[in-house]
Parts: structure tokens; C-alpha cells; sequence
């Protein structure tokens, strides 16, 4: 996966290494793709530079920020590529247009080359046709929707058309933009966007703490939590990519672009160690939105604009990363039960309370909430669900889910302390609950908890028992828990989420937060030089911009599924800080 990010908030591209922009959604995130070549090499489409010779390409990111720069370098030429996406604070609001600007600047040499502009919109489901006129070219698709993209440059736009050759004597620029442009841009306009762009992620970079050890990964991993977070409404993206698959040729290909509660507030978690207020802040807004009535139902994922229905289509058309089919938008999972995610969602209140300020409205919104989360709680833990892994088949009474119901109490009872509030009948369900999962998910035999109850099924997600404050990290329960995930599930350094069989088979590859997972439970249980080692390791299975993505195949460490993934990098931030 050879591919940076470059975004701003309401949306982002995958940049690959030798500069091809080869997945882009405008206006938004969840928007049809223009750019979709990473889903079907021959129709996606895509925005190519061609040199006319060999270069030697390097690609990384301006320190402390997101725009990602492409070099090429020979013997006799040397140019760079500066990808970004405009950001920055303008008149007491976030400047965010949907737009890239591309810069080439030429550094030795006469550097030769060529363009494939090659627009496909609507996820190149039909024709798009690309007209030049006075001051741009536009992409034009009218088939079933219509929908236009913009290019404005200092180049010949006939030739870019026709894919002609170009000298590069100065610097170019292109901007491609959603919206017809009201003032037409220029090299310096661009530069202008540049310099306050690059501005704005050092200024962001400067109000992250500095950490003694892996200081530089723990950033770039920020960095990318906040470019998949979207300003407008407070949602936190699970990734930026569809369909990219879990194991090439297999099917579980799923839509990403979405905000799962769980996943969401998985991120709170982290970035609020990392004191970004902003993006905790956002989030909680966006619940409380969500959720305007007492008996309102809390799905376990929502669209970026709070769609709460998330239809599943296919895209047929569309071959799939490596022929992978299917290639899905939406995502049929918004309808399952899940009760973990009302653990998770409690536990992202209780650290917003406890860290930062709030006003007095907001903290009764917020009561409600609380409350109303109990209620369901109170009405629902002792039923079985689809559990973290977002099972197709049937209803489990699975450990996690356990777990994380009583999470919900138990934070339920602290937010209740915090705000001078108690409601008598918590303590009582709190200690029901863990009663039961010591009972029931605990099995003797195998002397590990267990996926679900009855169950000698080991699952990853149990490692996090000790995480939300379960179980203490030195009770033999769950060192020995931790012991046998580790004999069971780990297999050439990498964890499998678990090993028995769901709906689609036996899993093929490893879920990259899963291993973080277990690194963070043996520095827990004090195998702290082994964690050590084995995230030196992990680190290394990163692309060459230090990015991951949800899975890695087992033998030849590559990355697979969605891209970058939010749960990657919000676990490995959580064990990085551990040796901090």
C-alpha cells in the first residue's frame, strides 16, 4: 500500500509513490470517487506524471505537516512533486475547499514529461468527457447524476489533454477543484495556499506533546487521526477508502467511510492524551446531535452527516483492488446490535468530562445521554449481539460486549459523581454484570476467558479487558488470558483477531490493531522488553510514510484492507506512549 495521504478535513486523496493520485471523493469524504484507479486499474481513473526518462522517486511529508512531496532525481535532471490540500484558519473559520493543488518545481536540469489527467466521475460508472475552455478544462459526467470537476493551470490545456510532452523550465501548478474557481488561480495563489497550509499543520504539530521515544511515528499517526476527522460535523472516518480487501481475492471488502461510534471513540481516547481538544470536542457535538431524543436508539455507525441508513450497493462495474470483488458502498452493518459500543461511547464522556471544560448546557445534554445509555444498558446487556468483529451469522453472548456493558455502568457512575448526580440502582447492575462474565466467560479448561460464553474460542478483543479497568493487569485471570491469546492467536509476530470460523470462513490475515493490542498487554503485565522488541518490529510493517492500513498478510508482512485506518494508528500511538 505505496500510497500517502493528503486531505483537510472534509476530504482526502491517496497519492501513490510515484505521484499518481489514484483515489480521490469530491466534495466530501463519502462523496463518488473522481480519482478511483486503487479500485480498478483500466476505468477508475487517475492524474499521472510521466517523465520522459528514469528517475530514482522518493516521497515523503513536509516535517510536521501533511503535505507530501515526490522527488525525482536522476543523473543529469532532479524535480519535485508538492501535494496538499488547502487548510488553514480564515476569518475565525477553517478555509477547507475541496480542491488538491499540485506544484512541480523543477530543481536540476530540464525535466521532460507528460500528463494522464484522466477524471472519472461517479465512480466511473459511465462516460466522463473533459472540455477545454477559456481559463480551465472540465470534466463533465451526465448519465444518471451530474456532476463536474475543474482543472486550472499554467500549462497548455490542450496538450494536457492529449497527454503531450512538456518542458519544465518553471514551476507549474495545478489545481483541481469541485467548484468553478471565482477568482482564477495562478503559481502564486498557489504558493500563497502553500505557505498557510503548511502554517497551520506546524502550528498543529506544536500543540502535540513531544515524547522522548517514537516521537516522530506517534505525529504522523496524529496527523492522520486528524485528517480522517471531518470539521463539519465533529465524525471521526474509520478510513478513507472502500473495498480494499482483507486478503486479495477474498471477499471481505467493505465502505469505511463512515463513523462508527466504537471506532470514533476509540480515537477520543487516544487524542485526548495528545490534548487536542478540537477533535474531542467535535466528536461529543456530533453525539449529542445524534441523539436528540431520551428513548432515540444509538446505531453503531452513522454517515459522516449523521445519515443514520447506510445502504450496501455494489459497484459491479468496478474489477476491485487486484480484481477483488465485490467493491461495496455502504455498509449493511448499521443495523446490527452491538453492545460494546455503549461502553466505549460512556467511557469517551467520562474522559471528556474529566479533561477538559464544558459548558453547563452541555453537560446536561450530556446527562441525558448518560442516562439514557444506562437505561439501554440496564434493558439489553443480558442479550446477545453481533459483538466488536460485526458478526453476520447469529447472536452471540460474547465476552467483549460483556465487558464493555459494564464499562457503560461503571463510567455511568463516575460521570454521575462528577456531576454531583447518583442513581441508586447502578452499583447494583455494575456488580451483576461482572458477576456473570467471571462466570460465564471465564472457562477453566483452557484457563483464559473466552469469545463468548460456552465458548474455548480465544478473541484479541479480550485483551482490552484489562484497558478499560475490567481487571487488574497482575490478576492471574488475565495474564493467563493474555498467555493463551498469545499461543493461539499469534502467529509470525502478528495477531489474528481470532482463529474459528465466521461467516465468510476462516480469517486469512492479521488486524493490525489487534497486535498493537497485545504489544500494549505485555508491557502491562510487565514484559516490558518483549513489547519493546515486538513494536520495533511492528512499526517496520509500516509503508514508507510510516501509514497502515486495518490488516497485514501474515508471510510477506503486506498491508491490506481499508487505507489508512483509524484503528491502526489510534492503537499504535496507545503503545508507543507506553515507553514514554
Amino acid at each position: 500500500m505505496d500510497y500517502g495521504i493528503i486531505g483537510n478535513c472534509k476530504s482526502a486523496a491517496l497519492v501513490k509513490k510515484n505521484s499518481s493520485i489514484e483515489w480521490l471523493c469530491l466534495p466530501q469524504f463519502d462523496s463518488p470517487s473522481v480519482f478511483g484507479k486503487i479500485l480498478d486499474e483500466n476505468i477508475g481513473g487517475s492524474f499521472e506524471i510521466i517523465p520522459d526518462k528514469l528517475y530514482n522517486i522518493n516521497q515523503k511529508y513536509i516535517e510536521n505537516t501533511n503535505i507530501l512531496i515526490t522527488y525525482f532525481k536522476n543523473k543529469e535532471c532532479e524535480f519535485e512533486v508538492i501535494d496538499f490540500m488547502p487548510r488553514y484558519k480564515k476569518n475565525e473559520k477553517y478555509h477547507n475547499p475541496p480542491e488538491i493543488i499540485r506544484i512541480l518545481k523543477p530543481i536540476k536540469g530540464k525535466p521532460s514529461f507528460s500528463l494522464n489527467y484522466n477524471p472519472k466521475l461517479e465512480y466511473a460508472n459511465g462516460e466522463t468527457n473533459s472540455y477545454v475552455k477559456d481559463k480551465f478544462i472540465v470534466s463533465v459526467y451526465n448519465k444518471e447524476n451530474f456532476d463536474t470537476l475543474y482543472l486550472y493551470s499554467n500549462l497548455d490545456y490542450v496538450k494536457i489533454l492529449r497527454g503531450g510532452k512538456f518542458d519544465m523550465t518553471k514551476d507549474i501548478f495545478f489545481l483541481i477543484s469541485y467548484n468553478e474557481k471565482l477568482i482564477e488561480p495562478s503559481i502564486d495563489s498557489c504558493a500563497n495556499e502553500f505557505d498557510k497550509t503548511k502554517k497551520y499543520w506546524i502550528n498543529w504539530c506544536e500543540r502535540t506533546p513531544k515524547f522522548s521515544f517514537y516521537n516522530d511515528i506517534i505525529l504522523r499517526s496524529a496527523m492522520t487521526l486528524k485528517l480522517l476527522s471531518f470539521d463539519k460535523t465533529g465524525a471521526i472516518l474509520a478510513a478513507l477508502t472502500t473495498s480494499i480487501p482483507e486478503s486479495i481475492g477474498e471477499v471481505r471488502n467493505w465502505d469505511y467511510r463512515f463513523c462508527w461510534i466504537r471506532d470514533a471513540s476509540m480515537v477520543i481516547r487516544v487524542i485526548s492524551k495528545l490534548g487536542h481538544r478540537k477533535i474531542v470536542k467535535d466528536f461529543i457535538d456530533f453525539i449529542i446531535d445524534l441523539v436528540p431524543e431520551k428513548d432515540e436508539k444509538i446505531q453503531i455507525m452513522y454517515g459522516i452527516n449523521k445519515e443514520k441508513k447506510l445502504t450496501e450497493k455494489f459497484l459491479n462495474h468496478l474489477s476491485g483492488f487486484e480484481n477483488s470483488k465485490p467493491v461495496r458502498i455502504g455498509n449493511a452493518a448499521y443495523k446490527q446490535k452491538q453492545n460494546d459500543i455503549y461502553g466505549i461511547l460512556m467511557d469517551a464522556i467520562h474522559i471528556e468530562l474529566l479533561e477538559f471544560p464544558l459548558d453547563y448546557d452541555k453537560k446536561e445534554d450530556l446527562w441525558s445521554i448518560v442516562k439514557n445509555i444506562a437505561w439501554i444498558v440496564e434493558n439489553n446487556w443480558q442479550k446477545p449481539d453481533k459483538g466488536i468483529w460485526e458478526f453476520r451469522g447469529e447472536d452471540k453472548h460474547f465476552t467483549f460486549s460483556k465487558v464493555l456493558c459494564w464499562v457503560a455502568i461503571d463510567r455511568a457512575i463516575k460521570i454521575g459523581d462528577i456531576l454531583g448526580k447518583k442513581e441508586k440502582n447502578w452499583i447494583e447492575i455494575r456488580d451483576n454484570i461482572k458477576e456473570e462474565i467471571e462466570k460465564k466467560a471465564w472457562n477453566k479448561s483452557i484457563k483464559s476467558f473466552t469469545q463468548f460464553y460456552g465458548s474455548t474460542s480465544l478473541d484479541s478483543s479480550l485483551l482490552l479487558m484489562e484497558q478499560y479497568g475490567f481487571i487488574d493487569s497482575k490478576d492471574p485471570r488475565y495474564i493467563k488470558t493474555v498467555k493463551a491469546i498469545e499461543k493461539n492467536l499469534c502467529y509470525n509476530g502478528l495477531l489474528y483477531r481470532y482463529k474459528n470460523e465466521d461467516d465468510f470462513g476462516l480469517p486469512s490475515s492479521s488486524f493490525t490493531i489487534c497486535t498493537f493490542w497485545f504489544i500494549n498487554s505485555l508491557y502491562k503485565i510487565g514484559e516490558i522488553e518483549k513489547s519493546k522488541k515486538m513494536f520495533d518490529q511492528m512499526i517496520k510493517h509500516g509503508n514508507h510514510l510510516n501509514l497502515f492500513s486495518e490488516d497485514l498478510d501474515f508471510e510477506s508482512k503486506r498491508l491490506l484492507g481499508n487505507f489508512p485506518q483509524a484503528y491502526s494508528h489510534l492503537a499504535l500511538i496507545d503503545a508507543a506512549l507506553n515507553f514514554n
